[in-house]
């Protein structure tokens, strides 16, 4: 066995190196290693703390925080850095973490892993905590609805495993019913909640338990909130890490009634993932005080917020997901709610990285009608898929003169160089690049 170890260690670091000298992924080394050696991560000798995040939206940006606030305090942390989270980008990071011999070099062990692959990627060992931050509609072609992505998570854990959990979501709150190790984030009442879902859909309506209606107090964003079934009594459950305060102007959330955590941005996606961070800090030992210290105005690395300049112009592209209407949402309330005015440019030029999918029915589940405000002085629609968002766009209220449509990315980006005042770029990672390499990054 140690032979065997020192092999796939060793074949995996071999083709982790060949991988960034011709600039290929983080998981092909994982792919090729697991051919040979399909057992691996049974042997691997891991560190007395693993903690593990999962779900739909949020993943990549928590874990970075998580990272941040335990390096900060002297541990020496391994992780998925580069964001490849099914089990072949979880077994390259891991090997390349081990000695020879397969023990991994740090003192905690913290892993982003894809919803879906959970299951594989949790096979041959538990994580001591596993972070649930959301289920939502996302990416149709292959994950097909919420409540089959939950079933699919519930295979990755058993009862060692303590499961932090998003109160707000009513999905994953699910996971702790009938749990003793199971503890909760969430926020309570914020100035910027509304009484009735304002989405264009609406996937908290009927309780996931029982199916029978829910009642909301209030609401966070779209079926994130206050609930309540009226026939099981689902609900919301108490938090050990809340959110008591946020002031979106000033930038910044309270946590406990206590900690102060100065946001780099004002959006209640970041709100959550900060919060979440926070608490695996917590779970790790780390002191509140100094977690919130580390988080305050942290800018994330991964490439989800970048600032640019465009000619004379400066801007913010936001990277959230195709195939995934509330992370768009998301992006689209940041826009709405700058004072300042600005233009905003869709892009959907590819749908997808990874499959050969032509589905843009999720378009329809966005709510584009958040545009329609005084801050937005014009839309600017982009890519391939240029056509379909012209159509959806067709069903707002937006005026018309405000929304151009340009069938590459290039001629958009030109087109905007030539205006005034700040812009907004919403897309997917798998256009980001053919955006980037027309502008100035900063």
């Amino acid at each position: 066995m140690k032979i065997k170890m020192f092999l796939a260690v060793a074949m995996c670091k071999t083709l982790r190196f060949v991988a960034k000298l011709v600039g290929r992924g983080s998981s092909l080394p994982g792919q090729i290693t697991l051919k040979f050696f399909p057992d691996v991560l049974r042997y691997i000798k891991l560190p007395s703390k693993v903690i593990a995040v999962t779900g739909s939206n949020g993943k990549t940006s928590t874990l970075e925080m998580i990272a941040h606030v335990l390096k900060s305090t002297g541990l020496k942390v391994a992780y998925n850095k580069e964001g490849s989270n099914q089990i072949e980008g979880v077994t390259t990071f891991l090997l390349c973490a081990c000695t020879l011999s397969g023990r991994v070099k740090s003192d905690i062990v913290i892993m982003e892993s894809d919803e879906r692959f959970a299951r594989h990627t949790f096979k041959y060992f538990k994580p001591n905590h596993l972070v649930i931050t959301n289920l939502y509609r996302d990416q149709l072609t292959r994950n097909g609805h919420p409540e089959w992505v939950y079933d699919v998570i519930t295979e990755s854990f058993d009862d060692s495993v303590e499961l932090i959990l998003n109160a707000d979501d009513p999905l994953v709150s699910m996971f702790g019913k009938d749990r003793d190790k199971v503890r909760y984030f969430g926020a309570n009442r914020l100035s910027s909640d509304e009484e009735e879902n304002n989405s264009v859909y609406h996937d908290g309506k009927y309780c996931p338990c029982c199916k029978a209606p829910m009642e909301y107090e209030y609401y966070h964003y779209n079926h994130i909130g206050n609930y309540k079934c009226t026939a099981c009594g689902h609900k919301r459950n108490d938090t050990v890490w809340t959110i008591t305060d946020v002031n979106y102007k000033d930038g910044y959330i309270i946590v406990n009634d206590k900690y102060k955590i100065e946001l780099s941005f004002s959006s209640i996606y970041h709100c959550y993932n900060t919060l979440a961070a926070f608490a695996v800090a917590d779970i790790a030992g780390v002191d509140p005080e100094i977690s919130a210290k580390a988080l305050s105005n942290y800018d994330l690395k991964s490439g989800r917020i970048v600032g640019f300049s465009l000619g004379e112009r400066e801007g913010t592209l936001l990277i959230g997901k195709h195939e995934n209407s509330i992370s768009y949402d998301q992006s689209l309330s940041v826009v709405r709610d700058d004072d300042e005015g600005s233009s905003v440019m869709i892009i959907v030029d590819a749908i997808s990285r990874k499959y050969n999918t032509y589905e843009t029915s999720w378009l329809w589940d966005i709510d584009f009608e958040m545009l329609c405000c005084d801050n937005v002085r014009e839309v600017v629609l982009a890519g391939k898929y240029n056509t379909d968002l012209m159509t959806r766009f067709s069903f707002t209220d937006i005026d018309e003169s405000k929304i151009k449509s340009f069938a590459t990315v290039s001629e958009a980006t030109e087109y905007l160089k030539g205006g005034k005042g700040k812009i907004y770029v919403i897309t997917c990672f798998s256009d980001k690049g053919k955006f980037m390499e027309l502008v100035d990054v900063k």
